[in-house]
């Protein structure tokens, strides 16, 4: 018998749109603890490649960082960081002081099979409904989903001239409304779907795998969700086609998480930092129309991060987590040469 999910994370839109618990404003005191630390690693010269923790030394920050950790996996789910001024940093600068963030936050992994650990989210006009599509390379509207690590890090450079709202709910808030209309819908949410790898399988591996959308493990919940590479998996001739009842499950799942009562959306400001947990949090965005001007387009750095005290996973996950301890270093796609790449943009094909 499935029950109800308890806990602060299990809310709805309207309940915490307007709420300041999850927006944290930077002091002066704490920008310049990180425009000091910035300083640190430039007079040390230092490479985003090469930067350890200690090279961006936090001291008062790194509390809030504790408290933004602690909130986004025992609190709320989600924590927004405000008060970094985007404009009065350099391309690079923005980066190394992501990166840092970042190294405080917990471990960043891959996010691609190409090795990019450090993201650019840009429009660079690829399809995300073709076989290799990823929404962090489209402008279009994407579908409620989670992404393959334990908690996605967004960093706002630069906002598009129309458009690009960020939209959250909770999946324990929706598993609990299945629940409660649909308990036969929700018991096909925990078996195992087929999935496209989208071209991040690994040499010798088939394209396509099979995970649950909903699992639970030690009483904590998860959900990994990406319809898109749910409905990819069909043009394999080797994968089973959907059920009826498969679809109307998925249908459902994307019903509630698309209506008012469940999701709210925010509106990004440059400076910004976003932080989500995966297992608890379903997250999309509005399609947005970007400037003209290369200079002026949205732009939008992005971290998978595992974080040590993250929870235990159930071992139906262990195809894309291979590694289901709570705390452990997790998620994301291995790169196949070994190599990790600090800037995407240019090395999306």
């Amino acid at each position: 018998m499935r029950a109800a999910i308890t806990g602060p994370a299990t809310w709805r839109g309207p309940e915490i749109k307007d709420s300041k618990a999850w927006v944290y404003e930077f002091t002066q005191a704490e920008i310049d603890e990180i425009d000091a630390a910035l300083r640190n690693v430039r007079k040390q010269g230092k490479l985003i490649s090469t930067m350890m923790r200690e090279d961006f030394p936090l001291p008062t920050v790194s509390k809030v960082i504790d408290h933004t950790r602690e909130q986004i996996e025992n609190g709320l789910g989600l924590q927004l960081l405000r008060g970094i001024q985007a404009e009065r940093y350099g391309k690079d600068d923005l980066r190394i002081i992501y990166w840092g963030i970042g190294q405080h936050m917990g471990t960043a992994v891959s996010q691609s099979a190409k090795g990019d650990i450090l993201g650019d989210v840009r429009n660079l006009g690829i399809d995300i409904n073709s076989p290799q599509g990823r929404g962090y390379t489209s402008n279009q509207k994407l579908t409620y989903h989670t992404d393959s690590c334990d908690v996605v890090a967004l960093f706002v450079l630069r906002t598009a001239r129309a458009g690009g709202l960020s939209m959250i709910a909770s999946s324990q808030a929706i598993h609990n409304e299945i629940l409660k209309q649909r308990p036969d819908l929700l018991d096909v949410l925990y078996q195992p779907f087929h999935w496209s790898w989208q071209g991040q399988e690994e040499p010798g591996q088939l394209p396509y795998y099979q995970q649950p959308v909903f699992s639970m493990h030690e009483g904590k919940f998860s959900c990994r969700y990406v319809r898109t590479h749910i409905r990819s998996a069909q043009r394999f001739p080797d994968v089973p086609r959907l059920t009826p009842i498969q679809e109307e499950a998925l249908d459902f799942l994307d019903s509630l998480s698309g209506s008012t009562d469940f999701h709210f959306s925010m509106m990004f400001q440059p400076g910004d930092l976003q932080f989500l947990n995966n297992h608890m949090m379903l997250h999309s965005r509005t399609a947005f129309e970007d400037f003209d001007e290369p200079e002026k387009r949205r732009h939008l750095l992005r971290m998978w991060l595992s974080v040590p005290n993250s929870r235990a996973l159930s071992p139906a996950l262990d195809t894309i987590y291979r590694d289901q301890r709570a705390g452990a270093v997790r998620g994301g796609f291995p790169s196949r040469t070994g190599k990790l790449i600090y800037e995407t943009v240019g090395s999306i094909e």
